[in-house]
């Protein structure tokens, strides 16, 4: 059955769903939340949660990412951020919380034109080695055949490629692009690359070794992409989509499998539960963390994007404080909004719909059931 629809005579488009869109079916079969697990692995690195952090300065700082990995989940650093360019960001993270609306990405632009310090970027990702978690930390594609030996030297456990959108064969005439295969072949560490969001740039993504693809393109709180470049791409299928490369990919390798990220749109309790249904293995959270009280961006929330030098594709949003990070991920929850116990949701969807661990709540069943959230 063809999901078509005719734009006009000339232009036909396939439709896709956002997590708004669909829903989770209970089944037969229902079991004790107490009895589910939401643990994770990737490579070596086992998580009690599959949560990893957005490397955005308004939601991560080394503290923040400590925080989490004691928490049981991944803290990404953006090593392109404020705390690779300042030896103490503090007083500028509380002046872009308090710029006016209408001057803020001009100023923020100003701020993030610092140079990168490859020694700010040993002693970050140090700080965070120090404290006994799992260290990971990101770059962007442009940046990471600058700094990557800096990175890795540092001792990074995982490391993180992440852009708007991340393909394993950029064109350009003006520098060498990064050869992905190449790169991650020579790594010592296993790299989790990303946003793809169809099922074709996803697998050439699995195909380049990447150990996890990030899935998302302009889904998230703080992107304006389908505002500036018209590019959108509706979470729910676009996760199906990329678990369907997984599939195949598992059988075209012999058996290699490639975890799948949510990256984008995740930003209740309900949304997390829709990204594993629609067969994520982990969900990439920003605004979700950066309601945190403890989070760096004291209740804004924005991205690499949105200071973009000449083309920005995302702003300085307010998201408000909604509880500390313990609070954000395990409650106990103060309003029925979806803001509070993550983890908690998540375990009652699973033990509601009767399923006892990831992989196989991934084979809910869905129906689609558009719904506007009040």
């Amino acid at each position: 059955m063809s999901n078509e629809i005719e734009i006009g005579r000339g232009k036909r488009a396939r439709r896709a769903y956002s997590f708004d869109d669909i829903a989770v079916v209970p089944s037969r079969r229902t079991r004790d939340p107490e009895e589910v697990s939401v643990g994770w692995q990737i490579d070596a690195y086992h998580f009690d949660l599959p949560v990893l952090a957005a490397p955005m300065d308004s939601v991560m700082s080394p503290a923040t990412a400590v925080a989490l990995g004691r928490a049981g989940g991944l803290g990404v650093l953006d090593l392109e951020g404020l705390w690779t360019r300042y030896e103490d960001p503090e007083p500028l993270l509380a002046e872009i919380t308090g710029l006016d609306a209408d001057g803020a990405t001009a100023r923020m632009q100003e701020i993030y034109a610092a140079p990168i310090d490859p020694e700010l970027i040993r002693l970050r990702l140090g700080q965070i080695r120090e404290a006994g978690v799992t260290v990971a930390g990101a770059l962007s594609p442009q940046r990471t055949q600058e700094f990557w030996k800096v990175v890795v030297d540092a001792g990074v456990d995982l490391f993180v490629i992440r852009g708007t959108t991340v393909s394993a064969e950029h064109v350009s005439g003006r520098a060498e692009p990064l050869n992905l295969k190449r790169f991650i072949y020579e790594l010592d560490v296993p790299v989790i690359v990303g946003g793809a969001s169809t099922y074709t740039a996803a697998l050439h993504l699995m195909r380049t070794g990447a150990a996890g693809v990030l899935v998302g393109f302009g889904g998230g709180a703080a992107h304006t992409t389908r505002t500036t470049l018209g590019i959108h791409a509706p979470m729910a299928t676009a996760l199906a989509d990329v678990a369907a490369a997984r599939r195949d990919y598992l059988d075209e390798s012999g058996g290699r499998y490639v975890h799948v990220i949510a990256d984008g749109g995740v930003g209740r309790s309900g949304d997390l539960v829709r990204a594993v249904a629609c067969g994520a293995d982990a969900v990439m959270l920003g605004a979700a963390l950066a309601r945190a009280t403890d989070a760096p961006g004291r209740g804004w929330h924005w991205g690499s994007e949105a200071h973009h030098p000449h083309l920005p594709r995302g702003e300085r949003v307010q998201v408000g404080q909604v509880g500390t990070l313990q609070e954000v991920l395990f409650g106990p929850g103060k309003t029925a909004d979806g803001t509070l116990n993550l983890i908690g949701a998540l375990r009652r969807a699973m033990a509601t719909t009767g399923y006892s661990d990831l992989k196989e709540f991934q084979r809910v069943e869905l129906v689609v059931s558009p719904y506007q959230p009040r």
